[in-house]
This record gives C-alpha cells, structure tokens and sequence, in this order.
C-alpha cells in the first residue's frame, strides 16, 4: 500500500502503446503528485510497423527511448519485468529492483501467431522483432541469388507491406501470396484497384479463397491439396498476446474492484477474468487507456508522435512524425502511388 502522497504508475513494454500511455500521462499529470516509471528490456525504441524494410536489408534510424522521453519527467529502467503480485502491489525486475505501484500499465504487446497451423512454427518466418528481420535479410539475399521462391501467408496489410518490399528488392525472386480472402479487403475500392496494378507490376502472384494447411520445409500445403513451392514461406497472419507475467497464486485480470491493473497490449483477445477470454478490436490498445486517462483530467495536449517521417516514394505520409493511434493511421494514410503504403497491419489467411 502506498504510503506516500505520490501515486506510482509503473508502464510495463515501451512500443507504440507503452510509448503513448507513458508520454500522454505524463502530460496529462505533470502538475499533480505522480511519478511515471517506464520498463523496457532494450533502451531503444523498436518501429516495429517496418520490420519488413528491415527484413529487405535496410537500417532504421536509432531512436533512443530516454532521449524520446527527455524532459517528460519519467524515469526509465531499461530491465524485462519477471513477475507481478496485484495483491502487493510489487512488479519485480531481472536486474533485481523492485517496483511499487497503484496503477499498472501492462503494454508487452503481442507476436504472430504460428501455432494454428501445422509446421509454421517450425518452418515459417516471422517480423516479430528485429533481430528475426535481420537474419531474414539475410537469408532471402541468399534465395535471390539462386532465383528461388517466396510465399506470404497472410493478406493483411502486413503480407502487403512484406511482400512488395520483397518483390521490390529482390526481383529475382518469385512471390506468392496466400489468403482466403481478397488481398487488402480492408482498403477502398480505389485503394484496392491501386494496390492490384502494383502487384501486377511486381510480379506478385496471388493465391486468394485458399487457407494453408500445413507449411513445410519446402513449400506451402493448401486446403485444396495443392502444394506450392516455398524456398522461404514468411507468416503474418493472425496474433498472440503475450503471456500475463508469473504471479503468486493466479494471473491479474482486466479490471477489478481491488486490482489497479490494465491490460494494455496491442492484441486480439485480452483477459478479463481468469477462465475466460474474448476478441477486441485490434485497434484497442491505446483505447484501453481510457480509464487511466480519466482518473487524470486531461490538459489541451497533442497526441506523442514517433520518431522521424517515413521518406518513403511511396508512402503518403508527410509532416514531423506520426502518431501514434493506429486508428488515426487508418484515417490518416494517403494512397499514392504506393504498392506498400506503412499503416496498421491487419489480416489473416
């Protein structure tokens, strides 16, 4: 229990919704008796809405979270927390520091979902983070140079944004999609009409009204029996949220009379008892928020944008960065003459 007049909130994950909770609370308190405190395994702030630049061998530009955070007044701690205990109140870090709190922001965010389909976890590739990015650069670099095959699971606007980034980079290489839908449903039909001249001028070929069914080393086993050649298959379809953290007797729920704690992944599902889940939007991370944000009365504030302007030929998107709602991305995002326009992903197969 607190037994100070500063009230402690503690932000678990420093991605996109971590990095909004935390910069816009700090706003919204900066006159009031609080203290923010931030935690995160690396100390750089990871984009990840361009793995798929990174995974065609690009760098991004190294954005530091404590400069990001300069002048905000929130302390960080460039730790992975271990466990939680909601009834003390106590998040515990693998640097061994200990952290008291009355409000917990729980943002470790989510990863692509590999487990639904036979052999995906063992022969898909994925953009999780930048170290896989990476080392798939490296590996489609040694496809290229034999002329080898691609295949995107997934039609979402992440198999999208892959696919076009690969085909672009490496034209050596053939790339397929697969989805059970059409390709970039979510667009209009304008968008739409745009994004198929694009994959037709790369060379994508498209396999739609189609699930896969199994991935193997070598190809792609569909619904219909049909096996497609795959010397690299790269999955981004589907999400998982990342686990609740060990805690004494039973994980923390959503919300309840005597917890403080707020899930606040960028997921599909959330917990919000501890049998029993349900699908949200998966928008709904920062919207999550809510609650905190009232308890605060908010200031006249501009939402905290993300580091640098995409200079991208063709990506739409102009000004000093941009912000951080993927809702606002969604509303925001000006098709030009981009086959991979950098909005929220979304999709499945």
């Amino acid at each position: 229990m607190n037994t100070t007049d500063i009230h402690e909130i503690v932000v678990l994950g420093a991605g996109y919704t971590g990095m909004i909770a935390t910069a816009s609370l700090a706003h919204r308190t900066r006159k009031l008796p609080v203290r923010i405190t931030l935690v995160n395994p690396s100390d750089r702030f990871t984009e990840r809405l361009r793995m798929h630049q990174i995974a065609t061998g690009r760098e991004l530009a190294d954005h530091r979270i404590p400069a990001l955070l300069a002048g905000t007044g929130v302390e960080f701690h460039r730790a992975a927390a271990t466990s939680v205990d909601p009834e003390a109140q106590l998040v515990t870090l693998d640097s061994g520091t200990t952290l008291r709190y009355d409000t917990l922001v729980y943002a470790l965010g989510s990863t692509t979902d590999t487990s639904a389909v036979p052999g995906a976890d063992h022969h898909a590739w994925t953009l999780n983070d930048p170290r896989s990015a990476h080392r798939l650069a490296g590996r489609l670099a040694e496809i290229a140079a034999g002329g080898g095959t691609v295949t995107v699971c997934g039609g979402g606007l992440t198999g999208i944004e892959a696919a076009t980034e690969i085909a672009e980079s490496f034209p050596e290489l053939t790339v397929t999609m697969i989805s059970a839908g059409e390709i970039g449903a979510m667009m209009g039909e304008k968008a739409r009409a745009h994004l198929n001249a694009a994959l037709d001028r790369l060379g994508i070929v498209r396999r739609t009204g189609l699930r896969a069914t199994k991935v193997l080393p070598d190809a792609v086993e569909l619904d219909n029996g049909e096996l497609v050649d795959s010397d690299l298959t790269l999955w981004t379809t589907g999400v998982r949220v990342s686990p609740w953290l060990p805690t004494p007797e039973s994980p923390p729920t959503q919300r309840d009379s005597s917890s403080r704690t707020r899930r606040c992944a960028r997921c599909r599902t959330r917990t919000s008892t501890p049998s029993a889940t349900r699908r949200r939007s998966p928008w709904a991370g920062a919207a999550s928020m809510a609650p905190a944000r009232a308890a605060y009365p908010p200031p006249p504030t501009r939402p905290w944008r993300s580091p640098g302007n995409c200079a991208e030929s063709r990506c739409g998107r102009s000004g000093s960065g941009t912000s951080i709602s993927r809702s606002a991305w969604a509303a925001r995002t000006r098709w030009s003459s981009s086959p991979t326009p950098t909005t929220p992903r979304s999709g499945g197969i």
